[in-house]
């Protein structure tokens, strides 16, 4: 089983709006893989939030729906994780932070996994939670190419 932790900064937009699409792809595209999936955020200033309503409309609109409370991560499960795969560059210096600089090597970027990385913008201040969900969509599909070729190498 593969443990994916999605995380951006407060747990109530991007990472939820990951772990639902990827759930959501994993189901369709590979359900050969056994995936363990969650996400969190770097803060606890939303701890218990569900999804930010915006975020929830979006994924309706696109047929994901799931049920969400808000969580912040801890250092125990990006230790147990096998991939933290944070929205943008600020919660990768968090994650790093959080664990002292250690495990680096299971902590990217969730866009560096498409033809243009980058970091997912933060719908809370853009307010383009489409936008948003055009990024994330790009990254959780080619995270999960991207392991289904490590699959392959095996």
């Amino acid at each position: 089983m593969t443990s994916v932790i999605f995380v951006c900064l407060g747990n109530i937009c991007r990472s939820p709006m990951a772990e639902l699409i990827f759930g959501k792809l994993a189901a369709e595209r590979a359900p050969q893989l056994d995936f363990d999936v969650c996400s969190r955020g770097t803060s606890d200033e939303e701890e218990d939030n569900p999804i930010y309503p915006p975020a929830a409309a979006v994924l309706r609109a696109h047929g994901i729906t799931g049920a969400h409370h808000a969580r912040q991560l801890t250092k125990r499960e990006v230790v147990n994780a096998d991939y933290v795969l944070v929205m943008d560059s600020s919660n990768l210096f968090d994650v790093l932070r959080l664990t002292g600089g250690k495990f680096s090597e299971k902590v990217f970027k969730l866009c560096s996994f498409t033809s243009r990385p980058r970091d997912v913008a933060d719908p809370w201040f853009t307010r383009d939670f489409e936008a948003a969900y055009r990024d994330i969509y790009e990254g959780c599909e080619g995270f999960l190419q991207f392991l289904a070729k490590q699959k392959n190498k095996k």
